[in-house]
């Protein structure tokens, strides 16, 4: 049997098309590759029966192609909804509750020919940089068993890392795409806010948050992720497009101005090594042509905390609320969720304006920002991937940590404003020798420069390729 482990999605889609391959090899290759590593890793869940797979990558080889995802075989992270499927959100309170119809990005992937073949683990509602629930338990990182996968798209970001899967869909609001692909060594994408739908239910005008993105080991295979994912929904007010960023991902990245916002003038702490191996990276971006320069704290970072905290509160809150007061739920929901929806049942709407003010003046201010430069970057973690045993970081380098998410501080400057997000692999260091990876943050709409920026990086540090699982 022929072993596809780390071919790119994109070859595969190419060898199944001229016919070099069929869909049921690349099943079989990819049911044998989940069966050898994820016992160990745990990043694959609710992984639907082989025979069935088999059959559905048979039925695939005898019907018209659909698109370039035709015959691969796809995981969807357990927060969205697969038909067919359990949406367990990595709480008691859903496990085995079963979706009965796709979400918008899962209708996408399947009408371009994905097979969708299970779910990928998440924390507990997405909640936390560490993939761990009291349904499936943890993912661990493929490259030291006993440290965190990050989270909440740990789930993917290890089915990358491991071969298990090619591609693969995750979601962002506090970097949840660019946490776990930093600490597994692979490309994950927060898109510009509307450019991939959410699903058109509850407030669709004043969230403006989280988004769906890709992730896989490459920039083009992500690019074409993000081009199938992509769409507009006219029951949505905040959509948007985007030339497809595919046929964008070659070109010369010569004078890319590259702007180094480093510890955001001494606000942010990170753990030893992590600040040396970034400016080692910048050093590589020189190299390709970019003109590097280091940028002083353009905002204050206390008001984009506090911003930042109260609208997400806002948001996860107004979801958790109705479990949190219901007495038969709120003694199965975790501490860091009924916190949100504490906070969201005893906030003033004075409070969520005032917030709102806040993003809107570091959204003008990064406006003027991008006049001068056309790529922000900053580490994509604060710390090296922690034990697994470890709920979240209690303090870095000595300083302490207020909350159960201000160790991803870094994450939510662009996070606030719906910015484009990329994140590269940028080497391995810590304690530990674990993966680390580099925000490379855009104005809105600029996902295409994103993806050519980070597909020239690929070429030539290749991190993913260089230390395999």
């Amino acid at each position: 049997m022929t072993d596809f482990t780390y071919e790119s999605a994109l070859a595969l889609s190419e060898k199944l098309e001229r016919g070099d391959i069929s869909a049921r090899e690349l099943m079989r290759s990819t049911l044998d590759r989940v069966e050898a590593v994820n016992g160990d890793v745990n990043a694959i869940v609710s992984l639907r029966d082989g025979d069935d797979l088999m059959a559905e990558a048979k039925d695939a080889e005898t019907t018209p192609r659909k698109g370039w995802l035709h015959g691969i075989p796809i995981a969807i992270k357990d927060l969205g909804n697969a038909a067919g499927l359990p949406t367990s959100m990595g709480s008691p309170l859903f496990a085995g509750q079963m979706a009965d119809t796709d979400d918008l990005v899962v209708a996408n992937l399947r009408n371009a020919g994905a097979i969708v073949i299970g779910k990928t683990n998440t924390p507990e509602f997405g909640l936390g940089s560490h993939t761990f629930n009291p349904v499936f338990g943890a993912t661990r990182n493929p490259y030291g068993h006993g440290q965190t996968a990050g989270g909440s798209s740990g789930g993917a970001a290890v089915a990358l890392a491991t071969g298990m899967l090619s591609v693969a869909d995750g979601s962002d609001m506090m970097g949840s795409l660019r946490n776990p692909a930093a600490w597994n060594n692979v490309f994950g994408m927060r898109p510009s806010w509307g450019l991939i739908p959410s699903e058109p239910k509850g407030d669709s005008f004043i969230h403006q948050m989280a988004t769906n993105g890709p992730m896989a080991r490459n920039p083009a295979d992500m690019a074409a992720l993000l081009d199938t994912m992509a769409s507009l929904d006219p029951r949505q007010p905040h959509g948007t497009s985007q030339a497809p960023a595919l046929p964008q991902i070659d070109g010369d990245v010569a004078g890319t101005r590259v702007g180094w916002l480093g510890d955001w003038g001494g606000v942010l702490v990170y753990e030893d090594g992590i600040t040396a191996l970034a400016e080692t990276a910048l050093g590589q971006m020189a190299d390709i042509g970019c003109v590097v320069q280091d940028l002083p704290a353009p905002f204050s970072a206390a008001a984009i905390w506090d911003s930042w905290t109260t609208l997400r509160s806002f948001m996860v809150g107004s979801g958790l609320a109705p479990m949190l007061q219901d007495p038969a739920k709120r003694d199965r929901l975790k501490a860091t969720a009924i916190w949100e929806a504490e906070r969201y049942l005893g906030m003033p709407a004075t409070e969520v304006h005032r917030a709102s003010v806040i993003r809107s003046k570091w959204f003008q201010t990064s406006a003027q920002l991008f006049e001068n430069v056309d790529v922000l970057v900053l580490p994509s973690a604060q710390v090296w991937p922690f034990d697994v045993d470890v709920e979240y970081p209690t303090d870095i380098a000595g300083r302490s940590m207020d909350t159960y998410h201000r160790w991803m501080e870094v994450m939510i400057a662009p996070s606030l404003l719906g910015l484009p997000v990329v994140n590269i692999p940028m080497g391995f260091g810590g304690p530990n020798n674990l993966p680390m990876g580099l925000q490379l943050i855009g104005k809105r709409g600029s996902d295409a420069a994103l993806l050519r920026l980070a597909n020239a990086w690929h070429a030539a540090t290749d991190w993913p390729n260089v230390r395999r699982i």
